[in-house]
């Protein structure tokens, strides 16, 4: 399989890109080396993955930069830039976590360029109520196993995060692991290596942004197919009945719910999600 890798600069970000595969293009917003590590080698055989980074996951110029750089706004400029500089017309976007909410909103400013959006591992909002359901969610479905290991696990973040404040993100999700997976003692650590993280603007999107997100703006005129794709045991993002308020809000939506998934059903059920995803893009491409 042919990859292409490259850099591209953006407002002083050192953004990577890579390109593996033929068909159908899909560009995946998020840790260029993270999201390309976690799809399946089968999937990348059928569809062309776009993997970009946006400013969370590469090193901040030396300047100082105001929170208002790190705007949804410009994340969404961000991605449109790199979209003309590898000259991608018509496509699929994915998101996956909060990553979602970026694909969601450029496709909402950019139909032209959308095929469909794929949301994979993500709740409607990130705000106190749905943290909340997440809570009593784990409290309630997860076993006792899962909640030792876990409470052990979290631990051992004060420490790690002592010793590495910059990996801090990376920290907390390797540390966060029994509510991230399916297994819950998953040893995830080869995924995140060489991952670099950008705190400020992730404390920024995830604890601001994401946290007062309001999804269902301009859903009146969104009339682009959507794909939302969940782990039934998704302890991140929080039981699968915090869409039943929105879900009804989208004209055109397919919910796929993967019964032995947490966070990254592509990867813990990655034969069936490979199938539902190209079932679906092949039943949304014939018809554009």
């Amino acid at each position: 399989m042919t990859i292409q890798k490259g850099i591209i600069e953006i407002d002083g970000f050192n953004l990577r890109y890579q390109i593996e595969g033929a068909g159908i293009p899909i560009l995946c917003i998020g840790s260029t080396l993270f999201y390309s590590r976690i799809f399946s080698a089968q999937i990348k055989n059928q569809l062309q993955f776009i993997f970009i980074d946006h400013c969370g996951f590469t090193k901040a110029p030396a300047r100082e930069i105001s929170n208002k750089e790190y705007s949804l706004e410009n994340l969404i400029r961000h991605i449109e830039i790199i979209r003309t500089k590898l000259k991608l017309h018509r496509f699929f976007i994915l998101g996956h976590s909060g990553h979602a909410f970026m694909a969601l909103e450029y496709a909402k400013k950019h139909p032209k360029n959308i095929l469909g959006n794929i949301l994979v591992g993500v709740s409607p909002d990130y705000s106190a109520q749905s943290h909340q359901s997440t809570d009593i969610f784990f409290e309630e479905s997860a076993s006792d196993d899962r909640k030792q290991f876990y409470l052990r696990k979290m631990n051992e973040l004060p420490e790690l995060i002592k010793l590495s404040p910059e990996k801090r993100f990376v920290h907390f999700c390797l540390c966060s692991g029994a509510r991230n997976w399916f297994r819950h003692d998953f040893d995830a650590v080869f995924l995140w290596k060489g991952v670099e993280t950008n705190m400020q603007m992730i404390d920024h999107v995830w604890g601001t942004i994401f946290k007062d997100i309001d999804i269902t703006h301009q859903l009146d005129s969104y009339k682009i197919p959507t794909l939302l794709m969940i782990g039934k045991y998704d302890f991140v993002t929080g039981p699968t009945n915090l869409w039943d308020e929105v879900k009804n809000k989208f004209c055109d939506l397919k919910i796929k719910i993967f019964e032995k998934s947490g966070h990254y059903p592509m990867f813990e059920e990655n034969d069936l999600f490979d199938t539902e995803l190209l079932n679906w893009i092949e039943e949304k491409y014939r018809k554009s």
